[in-house]
């Protein structure tokens, strides 16, 4: 886990190494401070006992002005030293968060399907934003923290040893203890840590959720029940937390009460030795020479320093106790290899837009007891226009996913263009499979900037014909700015038959070999898919269209109409042919089509839209409200 987020730190090695050379100079001047505070004292002691006898000196022959220079050189560089060591870290632990941050989007970018449903979206953002801070937090205190906490006990616990000789194993001894406590508190804190952070995921599951279904969850009126979701995911939440907080709480009163304590004693044994004037005193001091006033108060010092190093390490230690299992979760991306590959010599070109299933059984884990596809065989000409149907659940959707390869077969095989699927470059292979998926999503940008990403070298005139070949426009052109009119985020200001259009005219600039349309002409009105299906039909002929749709009326006119039921093919033929022998289809007509003459409200409300509503709207703030195609809630 340490060795795979080393490797983030990249290009902030440098300063990565020289907030620790830093802290430790920082370090060793704050300790030798007292010492060289104690041959002030002990110069100015002298020198008052001997003016006291009569003996005439003078400052400069005590040698005061020159240890007065050394502190106050000392106390510079060791605040320079501790300034340099705060701006190295910081530009290294922010350095370190962006790497992180960075790598994690590249990773995901890389993900299937597969890998994306295993570790949910809610999952992925917690991991990029709360469980990043905390390993940042955690790189910040190790680079700085954790290096002046041990290195100021060692250096301290030295110069103890010199200013106080055998006092100073006082300290020594409350080592052990506190090391075995803070151990305790480790082992207790991170099970809650870890449970904590997979409820971070429900959390943010409810505000994803509540936030994307905002017109279902106010067009039902299910606010208050939003709410209580909610409160019982942050209530879950806060108490682990506060479970977790309460043990990790106990680190500063055991160090507060072993700080004291230890401070208490020294001062104690100290001025019962100085004040007895005994031999004890030059027993319990190593050098030889009796303990002083200045020698204990320095030790005193350094105990303080030395208590006070552990208490900072007890913070370091509460730090990396809550980032090891975001450690941990980042690391689970990181190494998350994508299930989908290219292979070595992929083939770089798709002959044609034949598609073939031979013998097809899919499910979307390996672990479902169902397959969601079974027992698939069909063939599909180059240029054949196929039209998809079925119930809810189906499986249309599953099925067309993977001939972009989506997602993998799990038995049998799907090829385009005479190949396997998985023998193309994935790249290769998606830029000759345009999909017009059934939720469509526009970005924040303008026109041209959303239709560029179906051919970002597209020019004006080649977005404006596929424009014209979608019917978009028609619309487009009542805007005050045209293509230059600025989309927000999701499309919001466009109505769900525009969006609509809008992305089957970027899905055309690919100049694709197959083009997938998923049920995305459902928010237009009737005459409006007519006229995309004819601009089809006379302007990209060779193009194998495959068109999945609630309608009968958007695939009547296809070469082949292909019947799902339950994840199997029920029937494929024609218009004519399935009118008369296939149930589904039959029944799926007549309902939608009193007697074939008119659309009835019932079959057309089910796609979410008006049929009496034709392709005027045009304008982008109005809302769905005036498009027939309104997004379905």
């Amino acid at each position: 886990m340490l060795k795979t987020l080393m490797k983030c730190v990249r290009e902030y090695k440098l300063v990565s190494i020289l907030s620790p050379i830093f802290v430790t100079l920082e370090v060793i001047l704050e300790c030798l401070i007292p010492f060289a505070i104690t041959l002030l004292g002990e110069a100015i002691e002298r020198g008052a006992g001997l003016w006291a006898t009569g003996e005439g000196v003078t400052w400069q022959s005590l040698g005061v002005g020159q240890y007065a220079l050394v502190l106050v050189g000392m106390a510079i560089l060791s605040l320079i030293c501790g300034a340099a060591a705060g701006a190295f870290c910081a530009k290294a632990s922010c350095g370190f968060a962006k790497n992180v941050r960075q790598d994690l989007y590249y990773k995901v970018q890389e993900f299937s399907f597969e890998n994306i449903d295993k570790f949910s979206t809610p999952s992925l953002v917690t991991r990029m934003t709360t469980d990043v801070m905390n390993v940042q937090m955690a790189f910040m205190m190790i680079i700085r923290v954790a290096v002046r906490s041990p290195m100021m006990m060692i250096f301290s616990v030295v110069m103890a040893f010199v200013m106080g000789g055998s006092l100073a194993w006082i300290f020594v001894g409350v080592v052990f203890p506190l090391a075995a406590i803070l151990f305790l508190i480790m082992w207790k804190t991170m099970p809650l840590f870890r449970r904590v952070f997979k409820k971070y995921d429900n959390l943010n599951e409810s505000i994803q959720e509540n936030i994307a279904g905002a017109r279902v969850v106010k067009a039902y009126v299910r606010e208050d029940y939003e709410k209580q979701k909610f409160d019982r995911a942050a209530t879950d939440v806060q108490r682990d937390f506060t479970k977790a907080e309460r043990i990790l709480a106990w680190n500063n009163p055991v160090m507060q009460l072993f700080f004291y304590g230890v401070l208490s004693t020294v001062l104690f044994l100290g001025s019962y030795l100085i004040l007895r004037e005994t031999n004890v005193a030059q027993i319990l001091s190593e050098t030889g020479s009796p303990l002083t006033v200045w020698s204990v108060s320095q030790l005193v010092v350094y105990g303080m320093q030395i208590l006070s190093s552990l208490m900072m390490f007890s913070m370091v230690f509460a730090m990396i106790t809550m980032s090891i299992e975001s450690a941990r979760r980042i690391c689970e991306i990181l190494k998350e290899e994508s299930t989908l590959h290219s292979p070595e010599n992929a083939l770089t070109e798709v002959a044609d837009g034949s598609i073939d299933f031979d013998d097809v059984s899919f499910k979307y884990s390996a672990t479902a007891e169902k397959n969601v596809l079974e027992d698939i065989d069909l063939h599909i000409r180059s240029g054949e226009t196929i039209g998809i149907i079925g119930g809810t659940g189906s499986s249309k959707t599953s099925l067309v996913n993977l001939i972009s390869r989506l997602y993998d077969v799990t038995e049998g095989s799907v090829r385009v263009g005479g190949h396997d699927v998985r023998e193309y470059d994935l790249e290769t292979l998606r830029n000759q499979v345009a999909v017009v998926l059934q939720k469509n999503v526009l970005f924040s940008g303008t026109i041209k900037e959303n239709l560029r990403w179906g051919n970002p070298d597209a020019t004006d005139e080649e977005m404006e014909e596929a424009c014209r070949l979608a019917q978009a426009d028609e619309f487009i052109q009542t805007f005050p700015q045209k293509y230059d009119t600025y989309i927000e985020q999701g499309g919001t200001n466009v109505s769900g038959g525009q969006k609509q259009r809008l992305c089957i005219a970027r899905a055309l600039l690919k100049k694709p070999k197959i083009l997938i349309l998923d049920d995305s002409t459902s928010a237009v009105d009737t005459h409006t898919d007519a006229l995309i299906r004819k601009g089809f039909k006379d302007f990209i002929p060779s193009t194998t269209k495959l068109i999945i749709a609630q309608r009968t009326s958007s695939v009547e006119d296809a070469d082949r109409i292909i019947i799902m039921e339950n994840g199997r093919i029920d029937a494929v033929g024609t218009h004519e042919e399935l009118l008369g022998t296939n149930a589904i289809y039959t029944e799926v007509y007549t309902t939608q089509n009193k007697g074939g003459k008119a659309v009835s409200s019932l079959g057309e409300m089910g796609d979410g839209e008006n049929p009496s509503v034709t392709c005027g709207d045009s304008s982008p703030t109005r809302g769905a409200e005036r498009e027939g195609g309104e997004e379905n809630a």
